[in-house]
């Protein structure tokens, strides 16, 4: 068998393998050790039919067989005296981890990060750290303290209470981390969560964007948690939901449906049209869309497509809205419009006809009324007149 390097000695040492002077003719201490080891992996697969596998949620002395195992695999020498006692073939196995991150560090970080200790009598002997796990739920809890000026956000703690019993404001799932910014509400651990500040952004040593918050909770505390820290707890928390903006009305609901989307745009278009019938209306001709991409990708190729009268369009007015149905409310846009809606039929480039259905004849500041009965819940008692220009409640 091949002599031991001194570099091999020192990866033992990290599996709590004492390095001693072989003796002949017999196995030394440092070879009763590896294969005492190796046992007890073979009793973890003994008891739980398959090898021990890495992962923060697993039992702590598993993510350590892991470790071990994987050393051992790395290790001609090992694998050589290992291998007349392997009965399960676990030194030949491959395991594939689950994709995405597990533990963020390799093993030897991993290691110390369990509290191994190599030197102090092997790798089941572990100090008194904290696990990985326990730091991170640590950091989300970020040593709340006493919020000194919750004065100032108590009013807010209470009109948000009000909103949420008369249905003013409403909660949603949370999706993603662009959702946590400030002013934002949220719903986490069982308390209100309002985001009061946000620090500058940095990169984390895995190169990912985080930041600094201040998030006063209604209980009168407030933490600095990061901002990953906090998504982290909003995604596993059964519980944990945003809290929507007040002018949330009747088309926007507490829970995601098939064709709802996280966020839209109404848009309002203007045509640039050269045709004599077109430009003379042009200050009230509007073409006006709900998307959930961008108003400016959706107009790129507007020249070319019979839906914008085959002309360049501008981009007018945009409204942002949070969780909408975009079908259902484009629907409910064009028919309070209906009155006024352009009838015209454009050719396109293969000789085709084309009846445009969004163009209308409708000034700006009535669209813009429209959009405020959107948000206040109103807007399906209205219908618009053409005659006065205005929107007029509908008829019973």
């Amino acid at each position: 068998m091949a002599e031991f390097t001194q570099d091999d000695d020192a990866l033992l040492a990290e599996l709590g393998v004492e390095v001693e002077t072989k003796a002949a003719g017999s196995r030394t201490p440092r070879e009763e050790r590896i294969i005492a080891g190796f046992e007890e992996i073979q009793r973890f697969v003994d008891q739980h039919g398959r090898t021990p596998r890495h992962g923060e949620g697993r039992d702590i002395f598993e993510r350590l067989y892991a470790v071990r195992l994987d050393r051992l695999r790395s290790l001609t020498e090992c694998r050589t005296l290992l291998a007349p006692l392997d009965r399960q073939g676990v030194l030949a196995q491959v395991v594939r981890e689950p994709s995405g991150p597990v533990d963020e560090m390799d093993d030897d970080a991993l290691l110390a990060e369990l509290g191994v200790d190599g030197a102090a009598g092997g790798i089941t002997e572990l100090r008194h750290v904290r696990s990985t796990a326990e730091k991170r739920a640590a950091e989300e809890i970020a040593d709340r303290k006493k919020c000194e000026d919750f004065q100032n956000f108590k009013p807010l703690f209470e009109q948000i209470k009000k909103d949420l019993d008369t249905g003013i404001r409403r909660t949603r799932p949370f999706e993603s981390m662009d959702q946590i910014k400030k002013d934002q509400w949220f719903i986490v651990g069982g308390q209100i969560a309002c985001v009061a500040e946000v620090g500058e952004e940095f990169l984390t040593k895995y190169d990912r964007r985080d930041s600094r918050l201040r998030v006063i909770y209604d209980n009168g505390t407030e933490s600095d948690v990061l901002l990953r820290s906090l998504q982290r707890a909003l995604h596993r928390d059964g519980t944990g939901r945003c809290i929507s903006d007040p002018d949330a009305g009747p088309l926007f609901s507490g829970e995601m449906e098939e064709g709802d989307q996280d966020s839209g745009t109404i848009y309002v278009l203007r045509t640039r049209s050269d045709d004599p019938a077109l430009a003379a209306h042009r200050e009230i001709l509007h073409k006006i869309g709900v998307t959930g991409g961008s108003v400016e990708r959706r107009i790129v190729n507007a020249k070319l497509d019979p839906t914008f009268l085959l002309a360049e369009v501008e981009i007018v007015a945009t409204y942002k809205l949070s969780n909408i149905n975009r079908a259902r409310l484009e629907n409910l846009i064009h028919r309070i419009f209906d009155a006024a809606r352009l009838k015209i039929e454009i050719t396109d480039r293969f000789g085709n006809p084309v009846v445009p259905r969004e163009w209308f004849l409708v000034p700006l500041f009535v669209i813009d009324e429209a959009v405020s009965r959107i948000k206040d819940g109103t807007i399906t008692d209205y219908r618009y007149d053409p005659g006065t220009a205005s929107l007029r409640p509908a008829s019973p």
